[in-house]
């Protein structure tokens, strides 16, 4: 029997919809998103309706839940009134059936419903410009016999750290086929992708220019003829356009961007290409007045009128927040590559869950991640409220 959806809309969360209607605004369509997500369960012998068991899943994870186990518990430690407020009635579900129905679940309905979600909650401002940084990622607990672990590619929101969208990248091929699957999945009229060098893809700038939509590609020695192409441009005569000075992470560091404007960029719709010299050295030891110096080369369609010097330097030094505001916070606040589920989609099912919660937590203000999980796990009720307020 096909996959048949949870709607009609499950009682329980049906009484949570009704609930969160009087917040007014669009705040139930988080538990509206959760409810229509398909049931790959036949339907006959169902004691537990999909919605009640995502929603369950969600709260967990807000906890901090890192595994099917440690959903079911959170489940089971639930106070009375927090199920109430769920719907709850009856035997919860135990472990075997959040493991059996999350591995089952299709992923990419996952995905896409919470990626939609996420892009509605965080649409621009008018006149303003969506960033999105594209990376992929490996869950290195999921590999077994001698093959690799699942590799999913994500986009992020660069101003609101939020997950717009996930794929997964089949074992037998790599990120740059998935690319456009990805971004198909986003509204990408006026926005800017930045890429790293693996996507310094022609056919890349060629779709994005289809989408309405602006590339910031980092490009490197794997593009080694585009490579020497920049590194050939006449650097030594252009002035600096912008520099930047910080002193963090024990170090000072030195940003020099200069710009490019002329017709030998040689990528298609390219309409300037960027130098940017970073010098650092370390604050303390026996180094700190030496300097280290590393020079990238970059490409954009922005033009000098769309984005400023310094909006530019912004924008890519602003892709590597996916590393440390998704993949890092991933690893170190669910010690997700220690997560060594195989089976399935429960590698990547739990991946989505993890960034549904990361998502969450950064639309209602949580600067740190590992500091709001603590928060949500000392109290049963706070994951159940914070979905209702989202």
């Amino acid at each position: 029997m096909p996959a048949a959806p949870s709607s009609p809309i499950d009682p329980a969360v049906g009484q949570l919809l009704t609930a969160a209607d009087g917040l007014g605004g669009n705040r139930a369509l988080l538990l509206q998103v959760l409810a229509a997500v398909p049931d790959p369960r036949a339907r006959r012998g169902v004691r537990h309706r999909l919605a009640v068991i995502l929603t369950l899943a969600v709260c967990a994870v807000l906890a901090g839940a890192r595994s099917f186990v440690a959903i079911a518990e959170w489940a089971a430690d639930a106070d009375q009134a927090t199920l109430d407020g769920l719907g709850v009635t009856g035997l919860l579900p135990c472990e075997s059936t959040f493991r059996r129905t999350l591995q089952n679940l299709d992923a990419d309905a996952l995905d896409d419903a919470a990626g939609a979600w996420a892009q509605q909650r965080t649409a621009p401002a008018p006149g303003a410009r969506r960033v999105i940084a594209v990376d992929g990622k490996t869950l290195r607990g999921s590999a077994a016999a001698g093959q690799p672990g699942r590799h999913l590619l994500a986009a992020l929101d660069h101003a609101c750290g939020v997950v717009l969208g996930q794929v997964d990248v089949e074992a037998k091929t790599n990120e740059i086929p998935m690319f456009a699957t990805l971004l198909d999945r986003i509204d990408l009229a006026g926005a800017v992708i930045t890429e790293d060098a693996m996507h310094a893809q022609r056919a890349h700038a060629e779709y994005l220019a289809g989408q309405h939509a602006h590339y910031l590609i980092t490009v490197k020695r794997n593009q080694p003829g585009l490579h020497a192409q920049l590194a050939g441009l006449p650097w030594r005569q252009i002035p600096a356009a912008d520099i930047q000075r910080d002193r963090a992470h024990g170090r000072a560091e030195r940003r020099t961007l200069k710009i490019y404007r002329g017709r030998r960029a040689g990528f298609p719709h390219a309409a300037q290409a960027l130098q940017i010299v970073r010098r650092r050295r370390p604050l303390s030891g026996k180094n700190s007045k030496k300097w280290s110096t590393e020079t990238v080369y970059a490409i954009t369609s922005l033009t000098v009128t769309q984005a400023s010097p310094a909006r530019l330097a912004s924008i890519l030094r602003g892709h590597w927040l996916i590393e440390d505001r998704l993949h890092w916070v991933r690893d170190f606040a669910y010690d997700e590559d220690r997560f060594q589920v195989r089976t399935r989609n429960g590698p990547r099912v739990m991946a989505s869950l993890r960034n549904l919660a990361i998502s969450i937590l950064r639309l209602t203000g949580q600067a740190s991640i590992a500091a709001a999980l603590r928060h949500h796990a000392r109290r049963p009720y706070r994951p159940l409220q914070t979905i209702m307020n989202c």
